[in-house]
């Protein structure tokens, strides 16, 4: 895409931003460890905020004379990952530790923002507990792992139970096809009115959301079977172009806004419309059928800001069907967050001290309630009393059993924006799907340096 002289500035704007928000450098104070984290962009959620802050405090006191600075990044996805990008370029503004979201991890280890954590991990026992895939999420190609992983997710289909009732629709709804959601859509369309039908995230601002909840959820529900890879090949190692799925998958994201069964397009294309998704539409029984993560409710935990006792009560749970209902019936998609050390940190040795204290078993199963996030610790995982911990756990933790890793490549976030440019061509109007899925062949070649493969 030609530049134009808004991204100029955005950049701009964004480099200022971050380069102020580490302030002094990092490392500067050999007792100060700098800790940096994506803070909500509703100022009533302060899950991680108050998580960190009783880490802090714990790591304070264990470790006299030392102190933890939190430096938070407020933003939405999109924004975050170039905020946390530009402060990793300088020692002057790299802090000692920052949350890395694992679809990102691999194209900032190759611009060589991370360090290697093997030698620590070597030395700590807990390590033994995480499972497999999720330290395989945070390796890299050269076989080093670069963070450690603070939980997982799934993804699947909310829908509110009052909503569905006036339109006719089963409280205990499962579709067994992408046919069945449309349908259910469009019945609630025709008698409740005044609500969203369904939310589906499309679009560059919703940026990760729209390609990992919607179109992904999409896209690997056209696969003919569990171990097909619509989006990469891993035989060839390289990148899939042309496909039917990926214009099926479009042509379903299409059908949503042109019968006007999904937001209204200036709400879908928002930055901030996951965070109405979870503050606004749901809570307010708005919104009919919702495509979205295991972790919504975290907003709406006692002491979260948009307190919801009732959604489980309110709400339903439901897969997310293949596009046909073909095996395995059902698909999810799975990534998480890691913290990692920044190759230009001042104090790596205190930021993996501070991992450690986070990822104490109590402490660890004390952020996958408050996050409602799946265990990557096998010991947390067969606690009883972490499945009891909320509803919903053990219906998103079974989902893992059908779920799909993206194929986090250091090209994958540049095939990712192609992906969201794509359904943002087709949520407008502006593109037919034809012309949307020929715009991403033409991108993902520029993308992956024409690593690319037709099928």
């Amino acid at each position: 895409m030609r530049p134009t002289a808004v991204p100029l500035l955005l950049a701009t704007l964004l480099t200022a931003t971050a380069l102020s928000a580490c302030g002094s450098e990092s490392g500067s104070d050999p007792d100060t460890v700098k800790i940096s984290f994506k803070q909500s962009t509703d100022n009533s959620i302060k899950v991680m905020d108050t998580y960190l802050a009783d880490i802090k405090e714990q790591f304070e006191k264990a470790n006299p004379g030392k102190r933890v600075e939190l430096v938070p990044i407020k933003a939405p996805d999109s924004e975050y990952y170039t905020k946390l990008q530009q402060v990793l370029r300088s020692p002057k503004t790299a802090p000692d530790l920052v949350y890395e979201d694992t679809f990102l991890i691999n194209s900032d280890i190759t611009s060589g923002y991370l360090k290697p954590l093997d030698p620590y991990l070597a030395k700590w026992d807990d390590w033994s507990q995480f499972i497999d895939t999720a330290k395989e999420a945070a390796q890299a190609q050269d076989g080093k792992t670069y963070g450690v992983p603070d939980g997982t997710d799934t993804r699947g289909l909310w829908f509110d139970k009052a909503i569905f009732k006036k339109a006719g629709l089963p409280a205990d709804w499962q579709p067994t096809n992408w046919a069945d959601i449309l349908d259910a859509a469009r019945a609630i369309k025709a008698k409740v009115p005044g609500v969203i039908p369904m939310n589906i995230y499309t679009g560059k601002p919703a940026g990760e959301a729209a390609t990992m909840q919607g179109f992904e959820m999409l896209l690997y529900g056209t696969a003919s079977g569990a171990n097909e890879s619509p989006l990469y090949d891993p035989a060839s190692k390289k990148w899939i172009t042309g496909s039917q799925g990926f214009k099926d998958s479009l042509e379903f994201v299409e059908t949503v806004f042109k019968e006007k069964l999904g937001p209204d397009v200036s709400d879908a294309l928002d930055p901030n419309i996951a965070t109405r998704v979870r503050g606004e539409f749901l809570p307010k029984g708005k919104l009919g059928i919702n495509l979205d993560g295991s972790w919504l409710p975290q907003d709406w935990l006692e002491g979260s800001g948009h307190e919801w006792p009732e959604w489980s009560e309110k709400l339903g749970l439901a897969y997310m069907p293949t596009q046909t209902g073909q095996a395995p019936s059902k698909v999810s998609m799975s990534g998480g967050w890691t913290w990692a050390i920044p190759s230009k940190a001042g104090n790596p040795d205190l930021a993996f001290e501070f991992i450690k204290t986070m990822q104490t078993k109590a402490n660890a199963q004390k952020w996958y309630i408050a996050n409602s996030g799946i265990s990557v610790r096998t010991d947390v995982a067969e606690d009883p009393a972490y499945v009891k911990a909320q509803p919903g756990i053990k219906f998103f933790t079974d989902l893992v059993a059908s779920t799909h890793y993206r194929p986090a490549y250091p090209a994958y976030p540049k095939v990712s924006t192609a992906i969201q440019e794509a359904m943002e061509g087709v949520t407008t109007g502006d593109s037919s799907v034809a012309e949307a899925a020929k715009g991403y062949d033409e991108e993902l070649k520029t993308a992956t340096d024409n690593q690319v493969i037709k099928k």
